[in-house]
């Protein structure tokens, strides 16, 4: 595997956006950090909520814009959701137990994530929501480091037919 894979994929609706969640839950294990981004209504919410059904979370997944973070322990994995859209200075990630979270027991999904960017993990998988103005959603997946690339990889090997190697 290359030191950092990215690919491409489109999703017509919000089943398609589900089953591509569903993919991905079951390769998901604690320390996985995945990065959303994206403008508002991309469908970044969305995209958590159906990974959360994937592994069985059976809370009210809602955005945590308002709280920040939200955790969903009544899955097969603890579920860190995280949106720093409210968030004005990086200082503040410390007083949420950021990096204690990302570090835990549980995989986390965090929204907004390039508002710090010096403060991202060193492994994690960057996802890049956008609307398509067809009522879809494009995504680009970029691993960056070792367990996303193997993240990513066995995550295109789940379906094949939906993903495209960027650059190809």
């Amino acid at each position: 595997m290359n030191d950092e894979l990215a690919y491409t994929c489109t999703c017509a609706d919000l089943e398609q956006t589900g089953a591509l969640a569903s993919q991905l839950a079951p390769l998901l294990r604690a320390g996985d950090v995945v990065m959303l981004n994206g403008d508002l209504g991309a469908g970044k919410t969305s995209f958590v909520q159906a990974v959360a059904r994937a592994l069985g979370v059976t809370d009210d997944v809602t955005s945590p814009t308002f709280t920040i973070q939200l955790t969903y322990e009544s899955g097969s994995l603890v579920l860190n959701h995280f949106d720093l859209y409210r968030l004005d200075d990086a200082d503040q990630l410390y007083d949420l137990g950021y990096w204690e979270t990302l570090e835990g027991c549980g995989v986390s999904f965090v929204e907004w994530g390039e508002k710090f960017p010096d403060e991202a993990p060193e492994d994690y998988l960057e996802l890049l929501l956008s609307a398509n103005g067809k009522g879809g959603r494009d995504y680009r997946a970029i691993a960056r480091g070792k367990r996303a690339n193997q993240l990513l990889f066995n995550w295109v090997q789940a379906a094949p037919d939906a993903w495209h190697r960027l650059g190809e």
